[in-house]
């Protein structure tokens, strides 16, 4: 089930509010808990037994390294054994398949794989509740007794399958007491309906070009239908992941909790560095806090620092999937990233702010090639056509009418990657007074009953981040 469907906002959502607040304070951790489970069960009937065993796992785990405190080596082990159990799950699910594709070839061996369906969220929720061990086994965060409380926070249903990844210590306090209002349930609504907006009106419309594309054989491509093709995707998955971060969010706010941001206008970025910072920054900051940091961050001189970064890079990469593509296009950001903390950043700061936009757009875009190619021999030749190699025409007709075709949404899209549109609502609400109380509101239903029109007449509806 996912948050652009109609199942989910005509049936599912409305009957879980409808239960959640006629429920008593004291039983809406239990509500969430039992309504999250029914919601993974809907498209995991046979992996949610995974994220219930991940659950008490660490749950036990965390009640354990808390007991035995004070006596560090038993506390040692009970950590080491959490964190070699939750990788191992996540390991086999994901990268199994993998590693025997990659020893069958270096070893000219014929392992059966077993090609096994990848659960969906393990990544997001096997990273929180490894934070979880983390922050108890480090005494950052006080052990969560409740297991209802502890099990609502795991598999919460609005950032379960796809993030932000939510890390304990930020609801720790909301799991006990948070607080409810009409205003609060408007604000998340507003923030839901912008996010299924994103990804229905916008992201999924834009799609459609990317797919067209690249069902097209490379030798038939022109540079602008590569071009063309390269940017829809680019802002296909910022507006398909922002989208749905957004409606988690919003649901987030709708029974009481804040996640943090996990999008801030990536695209304004004026170098890699900031790209980052701005793009899934609940994953960023995951493995700052609990990788770059531990491993001594910038502590030691470069040299450490560049190995710290390395390793970082390679695991965004591979936490995206077990791929090659997936790893080349982490480290592909890390080697401009770290060139950006060495030297270029200094440089870019004093030139005009355009050519840092055009360099982090460009980096970017060609970023996108790697991480959506899952062949690598086919990224370059895709690149190769973008540049004009091989003898590709710069544009035929099949490119003539995409652009004409697609011209107003691209020219929607450019100024939605900004924060104008934000602003303007913003302004609208607070200078037009009484006139923007009312305005506002009925731009938002707009966009819901023109997002549900869509989705009652289309069935192009993907979301790129479930294989995560």
């Amino acid at each position: 089930m996912v948050f652009s469907s109609l199942i989910f906002l005509f049936l599912f959502l409305p009957v879980t509010i409808l239960i959640y607040y006629v429920s008593p304070m004291n039983f809406r951790n239990a509500v969430l808990l039992v309504v999250s489970l029914i919601f993974y069960a809907w498209g995991e009937p046979i992996y949610i037994f995974i994220m219930i065993f991940s659950t008490v796992f660490d749950y036990i785990n965390g009640l354990l390294i808390d007991k035995y405190r004070h006596r560090k080596l038993m506390a040692r082990s009970i950590f080491i054994g959490s964190m070699v159990g939750s990788l191992g799950i996540l390991g086999f699910f994901k990268y199994a398949d993998f590693v025997v594709d990659n020893i069958n070839l270096l070893f000219h061996m014929n392992i059966q794989a077993d090609d096994l369906p990848l659960p969906v969220g393990i990544s997001f929720y096997t990273f929180q509740t490894m934070s979880y061990v983390v922050d108890v086994y480090l005494d950052k965060v006080s052990v969560q007794k409740n297991f209802i409380s502890f099990g609502a926070y795991v598999t919460m249903f609005p950032q379960l399958v796809a993030g932000p990844i939510v890390k304990y210590g930020d609801i720790a306090e909301q799991l006990v007491s948070r607080k409810v209002s009409l205003d609060r349930f408007g604000e998340g609504a507003e923030l839901f309906i912008r996010g299924l907006a994103k990804k229905v009106l916008l992201a999924n419309n834009i799609g459609l070009l990317w797919a067209s594309v690249k069902a097209t054989p490379i030798e038939e491509l022109s540079v602008l239908s590569a071009w063309l093709g390269i940017t829809a995707f680019t802002l296909q998955i910022y507006f398909d992941f922002s989208g749905y971060s957004d409606m988690a969010r919003g649901l987030g706010k709708m029974f009481g909790f804040d996640f943090m941001e996990n999008f801030r206008y990536p695209y304004i970025s004026k170098s890699v560095t900031e790209f980052w910072r701005r793009w899934h920054i609940s994953l960023g900051s995951w493995f700052r806090e609990y990788v770059y940091i531990p491993l001594g961050g910038n502590r030691s001189g470069f040299m450490k620092q560049l190995r710290n970064l390395l390793v970082v890079w390679f695991l965004t990469g591979l936490w995206h999937g077990a791929s090659w593509n997936f790893i080349m296009w982490g480290l592909y950001l890390g080697f401009f990233v770290i060139i950006e903390k060495r030297f270029l950043l200094q440089s870019l700061g004093r030139l005009p702010a355009f050519v840092g936009h055009v360099y982090t757009l460009l980096v970017v875009v060609i970023g996108w090639v790697l991480f959506e190619m899952e062949q690598l021999a086919s990224a370059w030749r895709f690149i190769g056509v973008m540049f004009g190699f091989g003898g590709h025409a710069f544009a035929d007709q099949q490119a003539l009418y995409d652009l004409s075709a697609n011209g107003v949404l691209f020219v929607v899209l450019a100024i939605c990657v900004t924060p104008l549109p934000g602003k303007m609502l913003s302004c609208m609400r607070e200078k037009w007074r009484i006139a923007g109380v009312i305005t506002v509101p009925l731009i938002y239903f707009l966009f819901m009953i023109l997002s549900t029109a869509y989705l009652v007449n289309e069935t192009y509806n993907p979301f790129l981040y479930f294989r995560f």
